[in-house]
């Protein structure tokens, strides 16, 4: 078994907003999931290459997170990602929310991505470009 965190494929400094705060003064935890979504998207946009056409996108089809303590506000977060497994139509991403330093781990876990045809719904081969930057 290989105990080796995987390397960090995208990283993303996040400003925390008011509207993200609950009634207990600290971030929402439906907030954590947009600020994966956000880095998600944003790291497939860097890379300057297609992976979502009028024929294919990639829907998410599973999520889990580790809520590992709350996020105080006011405060900066950095969203890391790393690839856990490539599949011929899905990627596996390992996702961290950490303080801006580094020192506090708010949230890990991760999300599979798989790519599908839309006309179909069904599974599609994954884009060269994401498969080049998971590390494939």
């Amino acid at each position: 078994m290989n105990d080796q965190p995987a390397p960090v494929l995208f990283r993303m400094p996040i400003a925390l907003r008011w509207r993200d705060l609950d009634a207990f003064n600290h971030v929402n935890n439906s907030n954590f999931l947009t600020y994966l979504e956000e880095a998600r998207i944003r790291w497939f946009d860097s890379l300057d290459e297609e992976w979502v056409t009028e024929r294919t996108a990639p829907l998410l089809a599973a999520v889990q997170i580790n809520y590992r303590r709350p996020i105080p506000y006011p405060a900066s977060v950095m969203v890391e990602l790393s690839c856990e497994r490539l599949g011929s139509s899905s990627v596996t991403i390992t996702h961290r929310i950490l303080s801006e330093d580094g020192a506090t781990l708010y949230a890990d876990g991760h999300v599979v991505m798989v790519w599908v045809e839309r006309a179909s719904g069904r599974p599609t081969p994954l884009p060269d470009a994401v498969r080049r930057a998971a590390g494939g």
